[in-house]
């Protein structure tokens, strides 16, 4: 599956190179407009980062969310700030169907843990956004990527086999909002290690070839955000790519 993605601050979609605030470029003054472009070309699902939400929870988005819920017909996971469980609720009253979690399964797993089992495993994706060691080793990031953790990938995600863990959004950082092309390297890893889990990829599609090469290692999914904003290919021909690979 191929998943579009739109980061949104106050009301705008924009892109930050590697997860910095001081590199943004903004695209469009107003999402839904290209939301119901990708809906047109048959994407089943969106991707929605909420970085005024992840600065401030007090500042996510809602009504913007909202709009964009009930506007377009694909199926939306937000991603954000989510640190209480009134936030998880908020955003699936809204109309979201999957909730995105990142930093705070490092910080309070317990917490996610008890959220995994209560909404179940196919509500709640984690997000682990990794920093690449020298020797190899993929380290989880934490507070915007600001931060990298002594926790692994392998280690985030076995904490969270046991409550259901389904849906997992993988980031290499190094590789985000560069089209550069995917870590195919590290999502062949997942798919071996963690044959069960649903894998979305995210970070440095540049060209067709790239969607060519995850279906070669059987990821299941991919995020596909500057790519499609800055006209390196279309939705249709990345969907018509990722049918046919």
């Amino acid at each position: 599956m191929l998943i579009p993605a739109l980061d949104l601050i106050n009301g705008e979609v924009v892109r930050l190179q590697q997860g910095d605030f001081a590199r943004q470029t903004t695209y469009a003054s107003d999402p839904l407009p290209l939301a119901q472009n990708y809906a047109k070309a048959g994407a089943d699902w969106l991707h929605i980062v909420d970085l005024d939400g992840a600065r401030d929870p007090a500042q996510r988005q809602i009504s913007t969310l909202r709009r964009l819920a009930e506007a377009v017909p694909m199926a939306i996971q937000v991603g954000g700030g989510i640190r209480q469980q009134a936030d998880l609720d908020e955003l699936f009253q809204c109309g979201v169907q999957r909730v995105v979690i990142g930093s705070l399964a490092v910080q309070n797993p317990a917490l996610v843990s008890g959220w995994l089992q209560e909404y179940g495993s196919d509500a709640i994706v984690l997000s682990l956004d990794v920093s690449i060691a020298d020797d190899g080793q993929a380290y989880v990031a934490t507070h915007g990527w600001q931060q990298t953790s002594e926790l692994t990938l392998e280690q985030a995600i076995e904490r969270f086999l046991p409550d259901g863990l389904r849906h997992v959004l993988c980031t290499d950082i190094s590789r985000d909002g560069m089209l550069g092309g995917y870590n195919t390297e590290l999502y062949a890893k997942l798919k071996r290690d963690y044959p069960k889990l649903v894998i979305q990829a995210s970070g440095g599609a540049a060209k067709l070839d790239d969607l060519k090469q995850l279906r070669a290692i059987n990821c299941d999914s991919a995020i596909l955000g500057k790519a499609l904003l800055t006209g390196q290919f279309t939705l249709e021909e990345a969907l018509q790519c990722w049918q046919n690979a």
